[in-house]
């Protein structure tokens, strides 16, 4: 199995481009997959310059209704002419950021709603022997406090979002199993626990943001929700983390302290052979 970081805040190489974002490629013996699009047409930009042909996806997700993950859209749909994008019914809320500032909508663009090509998704869906997406019923493990500056409008107040609209992938292919996530709004040890009911066991590979940091306010969690996540990510013993974009380079840089070798950083460039 092979991973390919198309978008992410960072970049690995000179000549790509990096932005407030995910995107990644996955292919497998059956599948080609693209997991998010980023906010706009970079994941192309980038994907070309990588070698990968979006044309040639034959199946895509979307993790949640946020543009820095569904912003390109639109574009995957007018490269790719044929690959059905599973998204989740909550997808198209009305999304927004709620600062001091004021509120800004981060959601898909609300137009491409009802596009033929979209497959909805509730709960668990199992696609076929090696694709499996499911959303997770929302708690309060080790929840990031970040989640509080984002909200779902409703007539004229914002309450707090409460992330129905978020779902993870679970990829079973040549004898490992991956974890593909975007924000891990839920939580990514819920996420963990959701993805081990899944499977019968935790996954040998986790790929996901970990919104351990709210660009926003330019603020981290505090260290102590940071630990608190890095000895639930260490006591699966056997998984490997590779993670970026919302995990915040402070919080990436605490939880390598502790897992070392089992965490690396998904920068856009980085490609991961499984």
């Amino acid at each position: 199995m092979k991973v390919v970081t198309l978008v992410e805040n960072t970049a690995c190489r000179e000549d790509l481009g990096h932005v407030h974002g995910l995107s990644l490629y996955v292919e497998t013996p059956k599948h080609r997959i693209l997991f998010d699009m980023g906010p706009n047409a970079l994941f192309l930009e980038n994907a070309e310059k990588l070698g990968v042909d979006i044309a040639s996806v034959d199946i895509a997700f979307l993790s949640h209704g946020h543009y820095d993950h569904g912003g390109g859209l639109e574009l995957f749909f007018k490269r790719n002419e044929t690959a059905p994008v599973y998204v989740h019914a909550a997808a198209f809320g009305d999304y927004y950021a709620v600062s001091p500032k004021g509120e800004r909508y981060i959601g898909v663009d609300p137009k491409l709603r009802g596009n033929p090509r979209f497959v909805v998704c509730r709960g668990k869906t199992a696609i076929d022997d090696e694709l499996t997406v499911f959303s997770v019923l929302p708690t309060h493990d080790l929840l990031p406090s970040s989640n509080g500056s984002l909200r779902e409008k409703s007539g004229q107040g914002y309450p707090p979002d409460e992330f129905r609209h978020e779902q993870d992938l679970v990829v079973t292919a040549e004898g490992k199993t991956v974890l593909f996530g975007g924000c891990a709004h839920g939580g990514i040890v819920n996420i963990l626990r959701a993805s081990e009911k899944v499977l019968g066991r935790a996954p040998d590979h986790v790929f996901s943001g970990l919104h351990l940091t709210n660009p926003g306010l330019g603020s981290d969690e505090p260290d102590a929700l940071v630990d608190a996540v890095a000895e639930e990510l260490a006591a699966r013993k056997n998984t490997h983390y590779y993670t970026g974009h919302c995990t915040g380079l402070g919080p990436y840089a605490r939880l390598k302290a502790r897992l070392g070798d089992r965490m690396d950083y998904m920068a856009a460039g980085t490609v991961f052979e499984l």
